[in-house]
């Protein structure tokens, strides 16, 4: 009996479906994508209608082969690739090479990878979606044209291995203004006053100097404030006021996809990559019991906070079950779309009420459940009722100065019984607090209100927060920069480029990443801006719904972006040489002037009479690092060995050079544990990208250490060494490589 056969992205995803769909299909995984733009070339004829030219992915071979014999054998074809443009993309990729074999294809999307779900996705067959798959192809293109002709633009005036990106570069380009608007920022003083206040029938309670003959106060220096306290003090007061009103605060959203990645940082301390590799683990299927592989969530890329009218009728009972009537309100509660949402799946979801976080909590590792009970808890609380508090505000006064107070009580939970929506926002950055107390019972209008104290407050005021992944990703979403299956590349990149370093959560550009924003919105401000970058989303999107034809797109982005390049291209030489920082410090070897350029490691200082003088040396703030290796001679010829910058880092050279080219790295100062006679010293890939640490006798002594060593013998084992580590959870600590002791560094030095 013929079989019909089912391809998927994922060997997991596979799996899971292979059990809802019996015998009579066969389930095969592409594993990604089978084909890209070619690495060698641009692959985009930007004179013949921006055709794209793929190439089949090394290694893939095998895996077209077998899905080719699979087809030609199968009653028919359903691709089941994931629900988004990437999906289409590669659904129509995989319908290219099948065709000669069996044209009876057809497009299936899973929502869900349940029994309900694929069942549902079975029922209703269709054809590819050409207008979504262009669309992808449109947003390859672009970000294949950008990066192959301004990266190299990069390379020339820093260093080979750079890279801009369409989308990313933007992304930069925030985090950079962010950084120039904190250097630059100058805080200013400023003071509050608490005064602290008790009738006869109440408790002492705290109250907020906030008028003063009815304007707002500014007390910017202490003695503006000293000059209030004394007429303060002066004053008889009296509760003029006292309001009660009922405040209600409604559930938050289903997550989307951005949502989820900000919620999953600030509660979970996740990074937007791993919430999204957690999530399409959740999505395709995991062994839960007797349920076996089952996807727990609805699909997790979306941007639409839409949920289907059954999944509501479910929530609401279950609410009604576990809570009780007053917790599920009259009518269900729908949300508003968002001015850029696609609105193509419903919000992220689980996919079954009955699989509780409690349920499946022993068959998920941390993390998963972690994920997994956040996502069920907004679920359900999205559509409780609305938590129901009584507001308080008391008003003291004295002559002209007026004091408040604020105090909110809970009436009603509501919807915060399942979910406390009170998070920190900006990684918890805080502004100063002023004291504040609850408001006791009892206070009237009228009473009589003794000053038992005055207590001032010295503030300063504070720059705008750093970006945090979660706090970016919802700056590049209420821009309408990026797209859900995006916003975690986009985050990852700039990292991953040394453009941005994390730290505490926050997000720094450094010194590199500063100086490429400069360059890039200097020479492409056409390209790379927030507005433009917003527009071809959107222009995007009209490819996807038909609307544009994928070749006007492409023009209206390649004509301002060529425009500025050849602008680019034509004074190339003349940018490269006035970002050349010049110094005062003379060549020893030749006696030109220095100057300052970029490496792989960062700044350094060459000569300027390159390539006839190839002198090289670190700045003068990296040359301080190395003073204790001044004075050491060189084993050839007994000149002085001096720190110098090369393209993998500093190095140890002769200052006879070039008479004398001996070289060598620079040591840790850590004797080799491995043979006890040569030393650690830092050292590099074949290809440059990673370092390592080795001993200076290879190759006959192959020791090397990924982690950088210590010289701090350990105190549980007596390892003469330890390493340094770093994680998120537990910062910068020290870890023994023998025995697997960690210490935090404080405690070492401490005990030192």
């Amino acid at each position: 009996m013929e079989k019909s056969l089912i391809i998927v992205e994922s060997p997991s995803k596979a799996k899971t479906i292979n059990k809802y769909l019996g015998k009579d299909y066969v389930v095969e995984a592409s594993v990604g994508h089978i084909k890209n733009l070619p690495k060698s070339k641009l692959g985009v004829d930007v004179d013949n209608g921006f055709e794209v030219t793929y190439e089949f992915i090394k290694g893939k071979d095998e895996v077209i082969k077998k899905l080719r014999d699979k087809a030609a054998k199968a009653k028919e074809i359903y691709l089941a690739t994931d629900p988004d443009r990437e999906g289409e993309a590669i659904a129509a990729h995989l319908a290219d090479e099948i065709k000669p074999a069996n044209k009876r294809i057809k497009r299936v999307l899973f929502h869900e990878i349940t029994a309900a779900g694929v069942r549902e996705g079975m029922r209703h067959p269709k054809k590819i979606d050409t207008h979504l798959a262009l669309s992808q192809q449109a947003r390859r293109a672009m970000d294949r044209i950008v990066g192959y002709k301004v990266s190299p633009f990069v390379w020339k005036t820093f260093y080979y291995g750079l890279s801009a990106g369409r989308v990313q570069s933007v992304a930069l380009r925030l985090i950079c203004e962010r950084e120039e608007l904190i250097r630059g920022f100058v805080a200013e003083e400023y003071w509050s006053i608490t005064g602290e206040f008790q009738t006869v029938q109440s408790e002492p309670f705290l109250a907020k100097l906030t008028r003063v003959a009815g304007q707002e106060p500014r007390i910017p220096d202490e003695t503006t404030m000293k000059g209030y306290l004394g007429e303060i003090e002066k004053q008889r007061f009296e509760i003029t006021g006292v309001e009660r009103k009922p405040v209600r605060r409604n559930p938050p959203a289903p997550f989307i996809t951005s949502t989820l990645q900000q919620e999953a940082a600030r509660r979970l301390r996740f990074s937007t990559k791993r919430t999204m590799m957690l999530a399409q683990r959740l999505y395709e299927g995991v062994e839960v019991g007797e349920e076996g592989l089952t996807g727990l969530i609805t699909y997790m890329r979306t941007d639409s906070t839409r949920l289907s009218a059954e999944a509501i009728t479910h929530v609401r009972e279950y609410i009604y079950a576990n809570y009780g009537k007053e917790y599920v309100p009259k009518e269900p509660r729908l949300f508003k779309k968002g001015k850029s949402s696609q609105d193509a799946h419903e919000a992220i979801r689980p996919t079954s009420l009955r699989l509780t976080p409690k349920v499946v909590k022993r068959y998920l590792d941390k993390e998963l459940y972690l994920l997994y009970e956040l996502i069920w808890n907004r679920f359900v609380a999205c559509q409780m009722t609305p938590a129901e508090f009584e507001q308080i505000s008391v008003d003291v006064t004295g002559g002209e100065y007026l004091f408040r107070a604020t105090d909110q009580r809970p009436r009603f939970r509501g919807f915060l019984q399942v979910y406390d929506d009170m998070t920190e926002e900006n990684g918890g950055e805080k502004e100063d607090q002023d004291p504040t107390s609850k408001l006791p019972e009892g206070l009237a209008s009228g009473q009589k209100a003794s000053l038992r104290n005055l207590l001032p407050r010295q503030h300063f005021t504070r720059p705008p927060p750093r970006y945090t992944e979660s706090s970016l990703v919802k700056e590049l979403e209420s821009r309408g920069i990026g797209r859900p299956s995006t916003y975690a590349l986009i985050v990852s990149t700039v990292i991953d480029r040394k453009y941005v370093e994390q730290n505490e959560r926050k997000l720094y550009s450094t010194e590199l990443g500063m100086q490429v924003n400069r360059l890039l919105v200097k020479y492409f401000p056409d390209i790379f801006n927030a507005q433009f970058t917003a527009k071809m989303e959107e222009e995007l999107d009209t490819i996807a719904s038909g609307k544009q034809r994928y070749i006007k797109v492409m023009k209206d982005f390649y004509d301002p972006f060529i425009r500025d390049l050849e602008a680019v291209d034509q004074n190339a030489r003349e940018i490269k040489k006035s970002l050349q920082e010049k110094t005062d410090v003379r060549c020893e070897l030749c006696g030109r002037p220095m100057i300052i350029k970029w490496g792989r490691n960062g700044r350094f200082m060459a000569c300027s009479g390159y390539p006839e003088c190839k002198n090289t040396k670190p700045l003068a703030e990296d040359q301080e690092k190395h003073q204790h290796l001044v004075g050491m001679k060189c084993e050839v010829c007994g000149g002085e060995m001096v720190v110098k910058a090369g393209r993998f880092g500093p190095f140890l050279g002769c200052s006879n050079y070039p008479s004398c080219k001996n070289t060598k790295p620079i040591s840790t100062g850590i004797k080799c544990p491995a043979c006890g006679q040569g030393e650690l010293v830092e050292r590099r890939t074949k290809k440059g990208k990673r370092t390592f640490y080795g001993c200076t006798r290879y190759p006959d002594c192959d020791f090397a250490s990924w982690d950088k060593p210590v010289d701090q013998p350990c105190a549980n084992c007596g390892s003469q060494y330890l390493v340094s580590k770093y994680s998120q959870a537990k910062g910068e600590y020290l870890k023994c490589p023998e025995c697997g002791e960690e210490f935090v560094k404080e405690e070492i030095a401490a005990s030192a």
